[in-house]
């Protein structure tokens, strides 16, 4: 005789998984984009504090802290392509804009802009410090918002670790 056990948070697993594979039958390549870019922003970042302590003659050390905070980012980023998707397929039905495209563009762009920086701080070669120079006023430019007064305001205002 053939007996089943049913878990109900099985059962809710099943059901949530299903519901995400109808919504998100074309997001996998955003999805692997995605934690491609911020693999490689966490991995410089490490790479980075680690170059940063040894300059300074201090004892690197790998906070976890760190770590959660860019699985909580790629998470929201990864709710928010879907969320992006379900937008699209509900308000533009009938002309898609590609919310999660854009969505996703914008986030990697982040992503790609931290990698220059840290690229810049590791290798401190001068095409990476031109890049990241030429990229910061050409967005400064773009927004007209300066950034090194929001930094210097946010350090001041103890929002920045």
């Amino acid at each position: 005789m053939l007996h089943f056990n049913l878990y109900h948070n099985k059962m809710l697993a099943g059901c949530f998984a299903s519901l995400a594979a109808l919504i998100c039958d074309n997001l996998l390549p955003l999805f692997i984009t995605v934690l491609i870019f911020e693999m490689m922003d966490f991995g410089t970042g490490v790479l980075k504090s680690a170059v940063l302590a040894r300059r300074a003659g201090r004892r690197f050390a790998f906070e976890s802290v760190k770590a959660w905070r860019t699985i909580y980012k790629l998470i929201f980023i990864l709710v928010g392509i879907v969320l992006a998707e379900m937008l699209d397929k509900t308000i533009a039905e009938e002309t898609r804009l590609r919310f999660a495209n854009w969505f996703t563009a914008f986030c990697c762009g982040i992503e790609f802009w931290s990698f220059l920086e840290n690229a810049a701080v590791i290798s401190d070669h001068p095409l990476f410090r031109w890049l990241r120079k030429f990229m910061k006023e050409k967005v400064e430019e773009t927004t007209g918002i300066d950034f090194d007064a929001t930094q210097n305001q946010a350090n001041a205002n103890g929002q920045v670790e």
